[in-house]
């Protein structure tokens, strides 16, 4: 299960890179593909929030309830993932609005895009560098063993990064396999 997460963790960052470049091109006012951004935000709202955040929240629900941890910490991630979910929201429904043709300022979306992105890369390397390593360190096999019975998704494949690709997701592999 961690592998998961980890391997997750990776992908998302290249999908971060290739948003960082996308907030590079709008700031030089070179053409940008919103079809592109579109397919980021639908692929991180629906895979993160169907199968990467649920497995962590399991985790880390499991770590929370037979370790002691402080209050600050245990809040932390929910608090983030909450925050994260809505930004995703509130990003997806600006790209919408822009592939429909509505005015959107180019600073506010250029603004909206790197919170996005700045508050994502942050919230990564939290689990990465903090959380992930306390909770290997703590659980036991036996933990593991309990974790994945309760998962109630088991093997899902990835629409993006498995090995079938998602019709809905082919020009985005494409472009992250030319970079």
């Amino acid at each position: 299960m961690i592998e998961s997460i980890h391997r997750d963790h990776k992908n998302i960052m290249q999908l971060l890179r290739v948003l960082r470049n996308k907030i590079e091109l709008l700031k030089q006012d070179e053409k940008v593909n919103y079809q592109l951004i579109k397919s980021i935000m639908v692929y991180l709202k629906n895979y993160s929030d169907k199968y990467h955040h649920p497995m962590e929240d399991l985790i880390y629900g499991y770590y929370l309830k037979y370790r002691v941890v402080t209050d600050q910490v245990a809040n932390r991630l929910s608090d983030e993932h909450k925050q994260i979910k809505l930004i995703t929201g509130e990003l997806n429904d600006m790209v919408e609005m822009i592939l429909l043709d509505a005015i959107v300022p180019k600073d506010l979306f250029i603004e909206k895009l790197t919170t996005f992105v700045s508050k994502q890369t942050d919230h990564l390397h939290y689990e990465e560098q903090e959380i992930l390593p306390a909770i290997k360190s703590s659980l036991s096999p036996d933990d593991w063993e309990n974790l994945n019975q309760q998962w109630k998704h088991h093997e899902y494949a990835d629409p993006l990064f498995g090995d079938k690709i998602s019709e809905e997701f082919k020009a985005l592999a494409e472009y992250i396999n030319q970079g």
